[in-house]
């Protein structure tokens, strides 16, 4: 039998948690000091301690040197995880919903909440910083870049500030190898353009993207799609088997926290699909633009550091990372550099080169590795967060992802619900949720959500999160 020392420390162990799983105390927030529960509870320091120990070795709280005790960001679902699907694809055109446009336009109105696009909050980016930089250029060097274009393939400061951050992910990677874009969406344009014709087929992981179907469709170009699994992505058997008995030109694929479902792809399976891949001589697009967003002790592999051939064009961008109004994005093409440098001359000539000057800066003074470490811990307490508010207001029955990096949860709701009427209920108080119908050619996840974790956590959002689980339990 318990003594009533250890009844104590377990009762109010057991209490703590409660408030955590409620969201009372949310992932990464510091919980009350010893001496604080000591004279609020009338408990010993020591009983409170044994309550705080109990707690980290059941895995809900974290110790800091020096710091104290911290709620701990969940490594699991509170929910159900999504069952990868088994479905036979084959080649279709692209008839995408022009909801998209929608989303994004609703990112100019503050009275909406911002659940729909993947973007971090503007209270996460060092805008300060990025604004001390620009102010800080000397007045010829700023009269420079308005009056001349840049090099088409790049402002040269950036792109060895890029050739040195690519270390460890691509395989000798120089300035020569590296193209800026407006951002990594024309990262990919370019690649597609260079690769495929239009009537070709590309292959990309289901659910996807919904900018990449729009890009498809806009580029008369096919679309297969293969299931992904929501924690490891595409399955190399099933890729193998689509590639060998399908004219395939392309591939476009997330490596790393896959949009929509934030899966990550083992490095050996990375490794297995490039070698089938280069075995039938197709390119691999990567998009790469979650990778520096992990919640690990370490960034997972690319592609394209496994890349012996020069057959995967690589894609990324700051958008997601630093900031979005930046548009400062790039490519390492491979073997197709010539080709790409030839389609940004002839639709964009060049990159706004003041843009890149100042993400250079930022990026050779280290500010940027910092504002990562601090990024990544962020988002990564707001996706617990968030995983707890699903738990909490949604449907007993739904199945979610708990992303190991990114900015997302992937939601699937009940086969009765569907999510275009979520959205457009939502939409009606001012909340913008993505539907998952819009990310397939196919009339499949209607009954799914993407729903941002970028946001910072605040109570507007829990009540945001409590009112789309009243609009899903209204709907069945």
């Amino acid at each position: 039998m318990s003594s009533p020392i250890n009844f104590r420390y377990v009762a109010l162990a057991d209490e703590i948690q409660n408030n955590i799983l409620k969201g009372i105390f949310t992932p990464g927030e510091k919980l009350p000091s010893l001496r604080k529960l000591h004279n609020q509870l009338g408990l010993s320091v020591s009983t409170v301690h044994q309550a705080y120990i109990e707690l980290e070795k059941r895995g809900r709280v974290e110790a800091k040197e020096k710091s104290g005790f911290y709620v701990k960001a969940l490594n699991k679902n509170p929910l159900s995880k999504p069952v990868p699907e088994k479905v036979v694809t084959k080649p279709c055109r692209v008839v995408v919903n022009d909801l998209a446009e929608t989303i994004i336009t609703d990112l100019q109105c503050d009275d909406i909440l911002q659940l729909g696009a993947a973007i971090a909050s503007k209270e996460l980016m060092p805008l300060k910083q990025l604004s001390r930089i620009m102010k800080s250029m000397p007045a010829d060097t700023l009269q420079d870049h308005f009056s001349n274009y840049d090099l088409c393939a790049g402002n040269l400061a950036l792109r060895e500030e890029l050739s040195k951050k690519m270390l460890g992910n691509a395989c000798s990677i120089s300035t020569q190898d590296i193209i800026t874009t407006n951002g990594c969406l024309e990262a990919v344009t370019l690649c597609l353009r260079a690769v495929a014709n239009p009537g070709d087929t590309i292959l990309v992981e289901s659910p996807v993207f919904h900018c990449f179907l729009q890009l498809i469709e806009d580029l008369n170009l096919y679309v297969i799609e293969i299931p992904g699994c929501p924690e490891e992505g595409i399955d190399p058997k099933a890729f193998e088997k689509t590639i060998s008995s399908n004219k395939i030109k392309a591939c476009l694929l997330n490596s790393n926290f896959q949009n929509p479902l934030g899966s990550v792809m083992s490095k050996e399976n990375k490794a297995a699909i490039i070698h089938m891949a280069q075995k039938y001589n197709i390119p691999i697009i990567e998009d790469d633009i979650y990778g520096d967003l992990f919640f690990g002790d370490k960034r997972p592999t690319t592609f394209k550091s496994l890349d012996k051939k020069g057959m995967v064009l690589y894609c990324s961008s700051f958008s997601k990372a630093l900031a979005p109004g930046l548009r400062t994005g790039w490519t390492v093409p491979g073997i197709f550099k010539n080709t790409v440098i030839r389609m940004k001359l002839n639709t964009a000539i060049s990159t706004p080169g003041i843009n890149q000057a100042v993400v250079a800066r930022f990026v050779k003074t280290g500010a940027f590795d910092r504002h990562l470490r601090q990024l990544r811990n962020k988002l990564k307490n707001q996706a617990s967060a968030m995983a707890i508010a699903v738990s909490k207001y949604f449907p007993s029955d739904t199945q979610i992802t708990f992303p190991k990096g990114g900015m997302f949860i992937w939601i699937v709701l009940n086969k009765k619900i569907d999510s275009m009427e979520i959205y457009q209920r939502a939409y009606q108080k001012k909340i913008s949720i993505l539907p998952g119908t819009i990310c397939s050619s196919t009339d499949r996840y209607k009954n799914c959500l993407r729903i941002n974790c970028g946001i910072k956590w605040s109570q507007r959002l829990e009540d945001g999160i409590k009112t789309i689980g009243q609009i899903i339990k209204n709907l069945l």
